[in-house]
């Protein structure tokens, strides 16, 4: 539901621009994902409205805004209609963060997000100095990624344990999909349209990577 086909595109939807432009570009719209976060983190309070709100509406909302955002960004050339349907996915994914991140002590926090940065950079490196490093594990990176998240459910809400190593594994895929999707954003036409696609679908792996990393710091303190 929230996989992303603008690595699939071949055909060129509009002018095409350098590849030095394109990178900064996705880097802008990244950034911007990360400026509203910040601000949801610091001017909502999201426990208040989870709290507020009976959860099966609250995770409708959140599902139905991330759909109709991929939706928007995947079917669009139009680069302002794409950078509407990213908002639709920065907004609730945002909401999501400011959660989490209540339940973590401003330390643990601060270490997940420069973590995070640094394993970001340097998947995003590898990426564009080695593409082929990453080609054909698309079909590995998601059927690793559904078997943790499967024994996952299972040790929760069966067994009602939790272990640290799946969080390790979900990260390190996370980490794969940074790389692998980075090292396809530059292999598909440079335009405008599908460098605001490329960041958005980039943004749902790094913001996925943040929680698990923040997830796996937060443990060590307890």
């Amino acid at each position: 539901m929230l996989s992303s086909d603008v690595f699939n595109r071949k055909k060129l939807h509009g002018p095409e621009i350098s590849l030095p432009t394109y990178s900064t570009l996705i880097g802008i719209v990244l950034s911007w994902g990360f400026l509203i976060n910040w601000i949801i983190v610091r001017y909502v309070d999201g426990g208040f409205i989870y709290n507020n709100m009976p959860p099966i509406i609250f995770f409708i909302l959140y599902f139905a805004s991330c759909i109709y955002g991929v939706f928007l960004f995947n079917t669009s050339t139009d680069p302002s209609i794409s950078f509407i349907g990213y908002n639709f996915v920065v907004l609730p994914f945002g909401l999501i963060v400011d959660i989490v991140i209540g339940a973590y002590a401003p330390g643990t926090v601060i270490h997940a997000i420069q973590t995070t940065a640094i394993m970001t950079f340097v998947m995003m490196a590898f990426g564009s100095l080695l593409p082929g490093l990453f080609k054909g594990i698309n079909a590995t990176l998601g059927l690793s990624l559904l078997a943790v998240i499967i024994a996952e459910m299972i040790l929760i809400f069966v067994f009602g344990q939790q272990i640290g190593l799946i969080d390790w594994i979900v990260a390190l895929i996370f980490c794969g999909y940074i790389g692998y999707d980075w090292g396809r954003a530059l292999e598909i036409p440079r335009t405008v349209d599908n460098a605001i696609d490329s960041a958005a679908a980039i943004y749902m792996d790094i913001v996925n990577l943040f929680l698990r990393v923040l997830r796996i710091l937060g443990s060590r303190k307890r």
